[in-house]
């Protein structure tokens, strides 16, 4: 592990996870990892339990993590990989709390997704977890106070520069760049310009369209599932 993103998610991590993979620091670990692999929402559910975990067996096939879960941990990750660089992912408070609200916690409290959780337990797992880290731990089941979740954004940006040391840690916006990374990384600048990704409209249209998908698996397989009882009667 050579980069710990400490930045809340929204704050550019979709954007800079594909350019720390571009620089050489990959597979970086990001939220999409886990919708990928379920299998690794115990891990998470057992670091929020308080519980022991082997954090290096865990990472031992990513060069960089950035998002949740992980930067809920990133003082813990700090310890397991004291030469790792330290990623703080910042954003204008206001726009980071509007661009969260309108995605990543408004959209899976939807009607369509709420009856998807009930149809694949894989997914009402991974929401469990992202509740029980994100929302119910960091924001205290307060996120829709919107002062109150600006307030734990900006405390928990203070935080990470008060416990970082000075130069372990990079303060970074997307918006700057190239530049400020690959010097605080030591590696040459791209000639390809920097991501940019996963803005709110792409992502709620992808997540129209893969709740879309998922719904209709779901009920393709309760359907099989009725006709293949039906035959055994």
């Amino acid at each position: 592990m050579h980069v710990i993103g400490a930045g809340f998610g929204r704050t550019g991590t979709t954007s800079l996870k594909a350019a720390l993979e571009q620089l050489g620091f990959d597979p970086c670990y990001h939220m999409m990892e886990v919708i990928k692999n379920p299998s690794h929402v115990p891990f998470w559910e057992a670091v929020h339990r308080g519980e022991a975990v082997d954090w290096r067996g865990f990472f031992a096939a990513y060069g960089a993590t950035v998002d949740w879960p992980a930067c809920t941990y990133y003082e813990e990750l700090m310890d397991v990989y004291p030469d790792a660089k330290v990623l703080l992912s910042v954003r204008d408070p206001a726009r980071w709390y509007t661009s969260t609200y309108n995605t990543i916690y408004s959209i899976p409290r939807k009607p369509a997704v709420r009856i998807l959780r009930l149809l694949v337990p894989p997914m009402r797992k991974f929401v469990n977890m992202v509740n029980k880290t994100v929302w119910a731990g960091t924001f205290q089941g307060r996120f829709a106070d919107r002062d109150f979740a600006i307030g734990v954004f900006n405390a928990h940006n203070e935080a990470v520069k008060k416990q970082t040391p000075p130069d372990r840690l990079l303060v970074y916006d997307v918006k700057q760049g190239w530049e400020p990374l690959c010097t605080f990384l030591n590696v040459p600048v791209p000639d390809t310009p920097f991501p940019h990704l996963n803005d709110t409209r792409t992502f709620r249209r992808l997540w129209i369209f893969a709740t879309g998908m998922l719904i209709a698996l779901a009920v393709a397989i309760i359907a099989i599932l009725l006709f293949l009882r039906s035959l055994s009667r």
